[in-house]
């Protein structure tokens, strides 16, 4: 199938916020999108499972947004924006499919990648690494309720990844290779600290306590993150930020990041979304994007617009009915002067003034 009815298909699919096997069968009945998407009369669609491949190669290739750039080109030569000056930012978050791993999870599936990836990395392991089997696909076979059994096993774990990074071979990596050298670097350091009663150089380690700042979450997908939302909700995956013109809908510029760490922060990126604009725009967004930094750069970047408060009719004075009718036969004169007291003004009984005995309202028998 050539790639550009693939990514013919894709944008046509994200316009209408339909599923891959929806855009298939789409593609199959409807003479509209196969005029869109270079399809002849009788040519037959693929499978849906296609769609996820070419996405997947087209993350990966050199030009990820190759197919963003081309819309781009498009609105740019039919002035569909032009005039309109409005942006709205936003961001949502895209939960992740992997399971978040634990320490012990994680330095071991490290040490596998290195023994797997690495040239000369199973020699090495075989040597120098003795806390696990790390041929055998399951977990170590400790006492998991036992606390002491759970401390040795992680300090013998990030020992085993320390003598291993410590004795690799010296040698040109390539992509892979690096890619599980630094995992292997960074799933050992992460969640561990130096024993109580440790230096730091005696190499006794324990499970810190609480969770590291932008904690890799899983060796399948390093770049996945825990996201707090709310206070109360959490969720593991990336964050999806975007602008759009309000008015047509266009998305004017989209972003994937993960979803933790202060450089990938909704005001910090919001300000690379509006970087690509060619002409000064009116930015809106919840309060996430109204940092200082971030105000202050957009107020460098764009002229000041004057805000004027729009004019509003006076609301009429409104009285409570009683106080109404306290004002009416105030002006007639028809009740005591008594009677009349301020609506506002307390109400509570006078007390008696000192040495002053207050008769009862109703007399007390005798006996």
């Amino acid at each position: 199938m050539p790639p550009q009815i693939l990514a013919a298909a894709i944008t046509v699919q994200a316009l209408h916020g339909l599923s891959d096997f929806e855009t298939v069968q789409e593609l199959r009945c409807d003479l509209r999108w196969k005029a869109a998407c270079g399809l002849g009369l009788h040519d037959m669609a693929f499978d849906p499972s296609l769609l996820a491949y070419f996405r997947r190669r087209l993350a990966r290739s050199a030009r990820p947004n190759r197919v963003f750039e081309a819309v781009r080109e498009v609105v740019k030569a039919t002035s569909v924006l032009k005039g309109k000056h409005r942006r709205a930012l936003d961001s949502t978050v895209l939960d992740d499919a992997v399971a978040t791993q634990d320490t012990v999870t994680q330095i071991i599936a490290a040490i596998r990648a290195v023994i797997r990836e690495v040239p000369g990395g199973a020699e090495a392991a075989g040597v120098r690494c003795s806390a696990h089997d790390y041929t055998n696909p399951g977990k170590p076979r400790i006492a998991w309720n036992d606390e002491q059994a759970r401390a040795a096993l992680v300090d013998a774990l990030v020992t085993d990844a320390l003598r291993l990074l410590g004795h690799l071979p010296e040698q040109e990596l390539g992509e892979k290779a690096a890619n599980a050298v630094g995992i292997l670097a960074l799933v050992a350091g992460q969640d561990v600290e130096p024993d109580e009663d440790s230096d730091g150089r005696d190499g006794r380690w324990r499970i810190t306590q609480g969770t590291a700042p932008n904690r890799m979450i899983s060796t399948v997908d390093p770049a996945s993150r825990h996201i707090h939302k709310t206070r109360s909700h959490q969720q593991d995956g990336y964050k999806a930020h975007l602008a759009i013109e309000p008015e047509t809908g266009i998305l004017t510029a989209v972003t994937l990041r993960p979803g933790a760490g202060a450089e990938h922060h909704e005001a910090a990126v919001g300000l690379d979304l509006l970087a690509s604009e060619d002409e000064p725009v009116e930015a809106f967004g919840d309060t996430a994007y109204s940092t200082g930094d971030a105000r202050q750069a957009l107020e460098c970047r764009t002229p000041a617009v004057p805000q004027t408060r729009p004019a509003t009719a006076r609301r009429p004075r409104r009285f409570h009915p009683r106080r109404l009718h306290h004002r009416h036969h105030r002006q007639r004169g028809d009740l005591p002067p008594r009677t009349h007291r301020h609506p506002v003004r307390s109400r509570r009984p006078t007390p008696p003034a000192p040495g002053r005995v207050q008769r009862p309202m109703h007399p007390m028998p005798t006996a």
